[in-house]
């Protein structure tokens, strides 16, 4: 027979099967194992209102999960929704044993499900693979305890440190591979966001090219002086996703004209009461965004950073040179790479990927 770590192993993998797919609800795997040590079934949650892992593995099990181990990447949940308590479908299946990886942080489950199932006898051992689970779920972790989006910093520098070749030029920095890296990513995150003055500078699409995304990719700027016009060709791609421009209130109401351009042109303006990055990027969450790469520009990266709302970053390096005149990426900020926590460096064609999380799994 395998370890509970190396069962846990194949849940975690059938649940990042859904990558990009499941918001606002988590990523999670379940593998049934009878008593002799052999996998009877198997599932993962594929989409909000479809059934979850738990449902899908003990309906592929049937009769043999009776008195058999449930191997779960997230605690069983204990409420309906829309769909019923999982933790009712266990025990009436006659699993004898639940090993669950982590325990759901979401205040209506956090140890009500582990609860519920150990009152009625069914034995419920947690911790198996639980750094493993909470970083395959960071963006639905950070949601449910920070109450706001998982960021990412995503940006493409020079070897000495320069995302453009002078302030407001648009400057192609990788090659094809990791193109294709940053288009895997968009793939899975839950929208990207750029500064105005990235929007001024490039006139980005931000859409999702040459791989395949099944739910549209909203698009946010955050733009507090309503710079963004309502010709930019952002607004061509609406049938991708929503575009949301963030701006304050009080700005929104002293620039009318701009702001219902903008909305004619297909914004959604998201009007934050609270001046700050911090609080714009939390009112992105009641729009079902739990997961946010931040593509740029520099401005918007060291606000995030300074303001301490960077989750993980991404750092492509290109082997050009740039030079003195080049727009240097953070320039006052303290980021140290080496310091990132699950620090990891591959090379991508030319260019070298540096990605790793700003802090361990909590």
């Amino acid at each position: 027979m395998l370890s509970d770590a190396e069962y846990m192993d194949r849940a975690l993998a059938m649940a990042a099967r859904a990558r990009g797919c499941t918001t606002p609800n988590p990523l999670v795997g379940a593998v049934v194992v009878t008593g002799e040590g052999v996998v009877a079934g198997a599932g993962y949650h594929a989409r909000a209102g479809e059934p979850h892992a738990e449902v899908h593995a003990l309906r592929a099990a049937g009769p043999a999960a009776r008195g058999a181990t449930l191997y779960c990447t997230l605690e069983p949940c204990s409420h309906a929704g829309l769909t019923p308590p999982c933790v009712d479908a266990i025990v009436e299946a006659g699993i004898s044993r639940v090993v669950m990886a982590a325990q759901d942080p979401n205040p209506r489950v956090a140890g009500g499900g582990a609860r519920r199932l150990r009152e009625r006898g069914v034995q419920v051992d947690a911790g198996v693979s639980r750094d493993e689970a909470v970083r395959l779920n960071q963006a639905f972790f950070c949601a449910m305890r920070r109450q706001r989006p998982f960021v990412i910093a995503k940006v493409a520098t020079s070897l000495d440190g320069r995302v453009a070749s002078a302030p407001g030029t648009r400057t192609h920095m990788t090659g094809a591979a990791a193109d294709r890296r940053n288009q895997l990513l968009r793939a899975e995150v839950d929208a990207v966001g750029i500064g105005s003055g990235t929007v001024l500078a490039d006139d980005p699409l931000l859409t999702v090219r040459d791989v395949y995304r099944r739910r549209p990719l909203a698009r946010v700027v955050f733009d507090r002086r309503l710079r963004t016009a309502a010709s930019a060709r952002l607004f061509t791609t609406l049938s991708s996703g929503p575009v949301l421009i963030v701006t304050t209130a009080v700005m929104a109401d002293a620039l009318t004209s701009q702001a219902r351009d903008l909305e004619r042109a297909g914004a959604t303006l998201v009007r934050v009461q609270t001046a700050g990055i911090a609080a714009a990027i939390a009112a992105l969450l009641p729009f079902g965004i739990q997961s946010l790469l931040v593509e740029g520009g520099p401005t918007l990266h060291e606000s995030a950073w300074v303001a301490g709302v960077v989750d993980a970053v991404r750092v492509l390096v290109t082997p050009r040179v740039l030079g003195p005149a080049g727009l240097p990426w953070m320039a006052s900020s303290r980021l140290s790479l080496p310091s990132l926590c699950n620090l990891r460096v591959e090379p991508c064609g030319p260019d070298v990927i540096i990605e790793g999380d700003v802090y361990r799994p909590d």
